[in-house]
């Protein structure tokens, strides 16, 4: 039976080996580890990896580097990252440089098998406290190139929360954008609430990220309208 070749990039060397043992136990499944990017470079060109694991806590490197690189040099390549639950807009930045999946380090043996089962077979596989939401919308649709500006207009906002928006997205505290609104700072604290529960965020840093991001997208429009018929 063909087996899937995993290379494990992981700098803890107890959690190297113990992965690595996990994974080669399973019959169809042969996994190769490395301690650091070098490393990995040198023992992917052996492997020709099916899917790469990679720890986006490895000290003193750049994982979404990693990726991007990995993923320009090893096209066919499935990358994995593991992490523990992982900020939205890094999510959204390493779906953006190619990664396939996500393994959270609290996840099971059975999760394990099943992500990089599934993301060997092209299976797109996202930490479970993300899915079912609007955010896992936001990482498919820049899955498929699309803007993600595009698909946060979709989402109803009424106008003194657009108003919320463009204030933290200038930077402004809870408390200028209630003088500014002319509303109290709890009030101000529940449209910011209600905002970022419509959005699927966990902060008011997230939201001015993705804010900004959709203001690019929408310059970016502006100036290089799309062909019409």
């Amino acid at each position: 039976m063909p087996k899937t070749r995993v290379l494990l990039i992981e700098d803890n060397r107890l959690l190297r080996e113990e992965i690595t043992e996990m994974l080669n136990d399973e019959e169809d499944i042969k996994t190769v580890s490395a301690s650091n990017h070098e490393d990995a470079f040198e023992k992917a060109k052996k492997l020709r990896p099916h899917v790469v694991l990679l720890d986006l806590g490895l000290r003193s490197q750049n994982s979404l580097k990693a990726v991007e690189s990995m993923k320009k040099q090893y096209p066919r390549a499935e990358v994995v990252v593991m992490d523990l639950i992982p900020a939205h807009s890094d999510v959204v930045e390493f779906v953006r440089a190619g990664v396939s999946g996500f393994i959270l380090k609290d996840a099971t043996l059975d999760d394990f098998l099943h992500t990089i089962r599934s993301v060997a077979k092209g299976a797109k596989i996202l930490p479970p406290p993300m899915t079912g939401s609007l955010f896992s919308q936001i990482v498919e649709h820049a899955i498929q190139g699309g803007k993600t500006g595009r698909l946060l207009d979709s989402v109803r906002m009424t106008a003194r929360e657009q108003d919320v928006i463009s204030l933290i997205a200038e930077g402004k505290s809870n408390k200028e954008i209630a003088r500014k609104l002319n509303i109290a700072v709890y009030t101000v604290k529940s449209h910011v609430h209600n905002i970022l529960e419509k959005l699927a965020l966990h902060s008011r840093l997230e939201l001015a990220s993705f804010t900004h991001a959709k203001k690019m997208d929408k310059k970016a429009s502006s100036r290089y309208p799309q062909d019409r018929d």
